[in-house]
């Protein structure tokens, strides 16, 4: 997600699979433990997911690869390679018109094909971070945004082993678009803060963050049902400059009856919508809809379905009746959890360092160099004792 568009939200269950409820101690905000980085890995990133054959384009020229009917492996110019695949050479690689550093693998499933990128961390985390935030942005703003982005991308990979692939290259997990967001601002940020990443209980936090708070950050028991100590509700001042810090989107009542009717829910004409619940944070919890044949609470998964399919920009917003239609007025962009990127840009322009910036947003993480053996060995540990 690029600073000024909402990242991903993960669904319920899987935050549960993510989270741990063991404390870090919290001494004088972030700790920060001096150690050397032990390697880099390499991370895998989900470029494309397509049933049509995907070009792919390296030094030797460019090459078609698709899924045969009726074997189900990919074919690479009309020759069968099996399911798994991955070209010869070096990169970078072309894939739907962006160039990739590191390698390619390709797999055949389930009639569709897989293109995956094994590229270093470090490469993934300055590519990214030009793919969240313009480079023209503070630097501790953008080291901010690296240590983030590197620790969601481990936290994935910790989470994912034994998966083809770890993040994808969208908004779904982070914004990745290879060579073409890279520049020297986002590479120094890589550099900065080489293998720094933030941890609780010893590994890589869920990571998230948002374009803007709207005032205030969400917390994740709000927005996905799970409590996780380092995402918490926290005011957010100075977001004024965000491009979303305030909207209004007027939505015709004929629209929303279709959409309720989508939905499942016919209710005749629509008469009144309104709120009737929020969170914590302020955002919406609940809405009641009134028509002419019945009246319903919207909340949870339908509630989700409605603001998406509105194109509302977040859940923290009020609905007003006027002659246009149903103008709902709100603030922010985005779930509202964990790091406000506009909030750290403003931050880091009043002259806060990345770690405090960091602090800030995720009360009770702490701040460390990572060390690629002790990660193994912690994953290795959980998996025997489940």
């Amino acid at each position: 997600m690029r600073a000024h568009r909402p990242n991903r939200s993960l669904p319920r269950t899987a935050l549960a699979a993510l989270l741990f409820a063991a404390c870090v101690a919290w001494v004088g905000g972030l700790a920060a433990t001096v150690a050397s980085a032990a390697g880099s890995p390499a991370v895998r990133v989900l470029l494309v997911e397509s049933k049509a054959p995907v070009a792919i384009g390296g030094a030797s020229g460019e090459l078609r690869v698709g899924v045969a009917r009726e074997t189900h492996g990919l074919v690479v110019d009309g020759e069968p390679v099996g399911v798994v695949w991955s070209p010869r050479g070096d990169g970078p690689w072309r894939v739907d018109g962006r160039r990739y550093r590191g390698r390619l693998e390709l797999r055949a499933v389930q009639g569709q094909v897989l293109v995956v990128n094994h590229v270093e961390l470090e490469d993934y985390v300055a590519a990214t971070v030009g793919g969240e935030m313009p480079a023209s942005w503070p630097e501790q703003a953008l080291a901010a945004q690296a240590v983030a982005t590197r620790t969601y991308a481990l936290h994935q990979r910790d989470r994912r082993r034994g998966e083809p692939w770890d993040v994808r290259a969208t908004e779904q997990s982070q914004v990745y678009r290879g060579i073409e967001s890279e520049s020297s601002p986002t590479r120094r940020a890589a550099d900065a803060t080489r293998g720094e990443i933030l941890t609780h209980a010893g590994r890589p936090i869920l990571a998230a963050f948002h374009s803007t708070s709207g005032g205030r950050t969400a917390s994740a028991s709000e927005v996905w049902g799970e409590r996780v100590p380092y995402l918490g509700s926290i005011d957010v001042e100075h977001e004024e400059d965000a491009p979303f810090t305030y909207w209004r989107t007027v939505i015709a009542p004929e629209t929303l009856d279709d959409l309720l009717a989508a939905m499942g829910a016919d209710l005749g004409p629509l008469h009144a919508i309104e709120v009737d619940g929020r969170t914590e944070s302020g955002r919406v919890e609940r809405l009641i809809a009134t028509g002419r044949a019945r009246r319903i609470y919207i909340r949870g998964d339908h509630l989700r379905t409605l603001v998406e399919s509105l194109g509302l920009r977040s859940r923290l917003f009020d609905i007003r009746d006027t002659p246009e239609g149903f103008a709902f007025v709100g603030s922010g962009f985005g779930h509202g959890v964990g790091m406000s990127q506009w909030g750290a840009r403003e931050l880091a322009r009043r002259g806060t360092p990345y770690q405090r910036i960091l602090a800030r947003f995720y009360p009770g993480a702490r701040l460390e160099a990572w060390r690629a053996e002790r990660v193994a060995s912690q994953t290795g540990a959980s998996k025997q004792g489940r």
